[in-house]
């Protein structure tokens, strides 16, 4: 029997009452953007399907870290972490094509080498392509706050997103968080610190800002003016 489209899939645990973090809007794309992603994305790019990624056959090479990036804007700090850990396997999914296209420049311009693009709904990503127990570290850097407190509910770091992410790391793996929204920042150090896939790595509270987590231009303005950023360090328990 076809499955009707209103009709939650079982099977699916991240699909099932999946409420969007995001709204796909029409934002401006250059046309220098444009041609990144008409000729980066058959070279850089994965295309979302429901078939697990094998990621030693796309990056080619066994037993390096696989790393994933959601939502990473326009890529700069991105491309600063992929050039400085090129051991790594890094995945970056991003809805916006803006910030795809923006990415891609990035990665041509540089000559990195082990980054892979997908431009698709992250929670769809993980629930069809990310293999159980294949991520070492998952990077949710300055996520959309949803700053009413009625859209709180289209926040991803959610107790049911959390727990299902856990199922795709490997023991020991690290979810790194960053946000410039303290009520944000207090949303996510509840929902992890009671989550029972994950010890936060600080021995609770926030965590200082990683060395490996590059201060962005807009950070950086936004620290002078005395605007905060917190970072939340949790890994998966390994038992």
């Amino acid at each position: 029997m076809t499955q009707d489209a209103s009709t939650p899939d079982d099977s699916n645990p991240f699909r099932n009452k999946h409420i969007r973090s995001f709204v796909k809007r029409r934002g401006h794309i250059s046309r220098a953007q444009e041609r990144a992603v008409e000729d980066g994305m058959p070279k850089w790019g994965l295309t979302y399907n429901k078939t697990p990624i094998a990621f030693e056959q796309v990056w080619g090479r066994n037993g390096a870290p696989n790393w994933l990036e959601i939502g990473f804007g326009m890529g700069e700090t991105t491309a600063a972490i992929a050039a400085a850990h090129p051991q790594v396997n890094y995945l970056g999914v991003e809805i916006y094509t803006a910030g795809v296209g923006s990415l891609l420049k990035k990665i041509e311009e540089q000559g990195l080498q082990n980054i892979r693009v997908m431009s698709h709904d992250v929670v769809e990503v993980l629930a069809d392509m990310i293999p159980d127990g294949s991520l070492d570290k998952v990077l949710l850097y300055f996520p959309d706050p949803w700053r009413k407190k009625k859209h709180h509910k289209r926040r991803l770091i959610q107790p049911e997103f959390v727990a299902k992410l856990a199922l795709k790391m490997k023991p020991g793996g690290i979810l790194h968080c960053a946000t410039d929204w303290e009520n944000y920042a207090q949303h996510m150090l509840e929902v992890l610190d009671n989550a029972p896939d994950w010890q936060n790595m600080n021995g609770g509270g926030y965590s200082p800002r990683p060395d490996d987590r590059p201060l962005t231009k807009f950070e950086n303005r936004g620290l002078k003016l005395g605007h905060g950023v917190w970072d939340l360090l949790y890994s998966r328990r390994t038992a």
